[in-house]
């Protein structure tokens, strides 16, 4: 049991490290963790319910998540094949459309909790 709870903790650590980097060295996460900031405000500010925070939390949970994952998946092909190849540059393209999607997702969450304290 005591090997479980250190494995436990260790892999806790690569995750917060990954995190970490993931902030540290990609742009899209820099501008989603900002805008993350910016909607969170606004939480406080127009005094969502506690629904509309869940629903916003795990919205952002969710697009960080996925960018993280096309992150990987990205450097994972460009470290396979650094050369420009059309079947990495396909994988590449429906990972980082998952991000989109998903982005697009957001924005109506973000529209459907907002509009209405705006207008």
């Amino acid at each position: 049991m005591n090997h479980f709870i250190k494995d436990r903790i260790k892999s806790i650590g690569y995750a917060f490290r990954g995190a970490y980097l993931l902030v540290k060295t990609e742009s899209s996460i820099q501008i989603q963790t900002g805008i993350a900031i910016i909607v969170t405000i606004a939480g406080f500010f127009f005094e969502i319910s506690a629904s509309e925070w869940a629903i916003q939390i795990l919205t952002i949970g969710l697009i960080m998540g996925v960018e993280g994952v096309n992150t990987s998946i990205e450097k994972m092909a460009d470290f396979v094949h650094p050369e420009h190849h059309k079947k990495i540059g396909f994988i590449k393209d429906i990972a980082a459309g998952a991000v989109f999607m998903t982005a697009i997702a957001a924005i109506v969450v973000g529209l459907i909790i907002y509009l209405p304290k705006i207008f």
